[in-house]
Formats: structure tokens, C-alpha cells, sequence
């Protein structure tokens, strides 16, 4: 729908892109495109205006800010809590155990639950690190609640 002809007392519920590491029931991690789409248009706290807001969280949650060095490679390894993680400064990559490897920037963001993964050929849960030549800071949300299980995209 064009600018002109969309009603501006109606705006479109936005999509936000994720990507969601996740584990299936062999135990291999993989990557699936994802979007969080279930947004309500509403006043966070009155009388601000109102702004769309999806809430995905549960109980039990932990916020910090990584720094990973310019070069920083983690070994294979699962997320130690279900997670989302968002680039802040700088890029970074994660590489499942099917093979599938994303870059990620500023405003790009990742679910990670690959909990409950099987060693195979000396990889298990995931490989990330750094990308070019500057530090990437992440901010993670870890959650007290565990890990589903072969449940790509679930958070819409």
C-alpha cells in the first residue's frame, strides 16, 4: 500500500526480523529467519502516545552487555540460557552445527536456545566470534525458563 493511499490513523503492525538458533530432536542446532509480528498499539505508561509493543518475555530474566575483542572466536558451545542477544556496536557471527553461518550488526537480532544439542564431529551448539576489525558489544537477555525443543520461530 503506497504512503498515499494508507490511512495514517491505521498504521501497519510492524514486522521485526529475528534470527532463532534453535535445536531439533537429534539434537542438531540450526538457524531459521524469523519475525516478530504480534504487536498491540498502546501507551506505555499514559499520557505518552501510544507505540506498538510485543511482549516476549517470561519470568525470570537477566539483561548484561558483552564485549567480544576484535578476533574473539568462542569454541563450539551451547547458549548457557535461552537468549536474545542484540548487536549494539560492531558485528558478529554465529554458526550452527548444520552448517549455517549469519553475520550480524547493530539493530540485528538473534533468539539463542540450542540447549540439548548432541556432540557431532567435535561440534555442539554453536561457533560465534567477531567480524572485522573492531569489538562486538551485544546486549543479552538471558531467561530463567527452559529451552524448548524443536520449536523453530517461536515467538511471533
Amino acid at each position: 500500500m503506497s504512503d498515499s493511499t494508507r490511512d495514517a490513523s491505521r498504521p501497519e503492525k510492524p514486522s521485526v526480523p529475528y534470527w532463532h538458533l534453535w535445536t531439533d530432536a537429534e539434537g542438531v542446532s540450526h538457524q531459521t529467519r524469523c519475525a516478530l509480528t504480534d504487536f498491540d498499539m498502546k501507551s506505555m505508561q499514559p499520557p505518552a502516545d501510544p507505540q506498538w509493543q510485543g511482549t516476549k518475555t517470561h519470568d525470570g530474566a537477566t539483561v548484561m552487555v558483552t564485549v567480544q575483542p576484535v578476533g574473539w572466536t568462542g569454541a563450539w558451545h551451547e547458549n548457557p540460557k535461552p537468549q536474545w542477544i542484540i548487536p549494539l556496536s560492531g558485528r558478529w557471527f554465529v554458526e550452527s552445527m548444520d552448517g549455517t553461518r549469519v553475520e550480524m550488526g547493530p539493530g540485528e537480532i538473534s533468539f539463542g536456545e540450542d540447549q540439548n544439542t548432541r556432540e557431532r564431529d567435535g561440534r555442539q551448539g554453536h561457533l560465534s566470534g567477531t567480524v572485522g576489525d573492531e569489538p562486538a558489544v551485544l546486549m543479552v537477555v538471558q531467561f530463567d525458563a527452559p529451552p524448548t525443543l524443536a520449536t523453530p520461530c517461536r515467538f511471533r
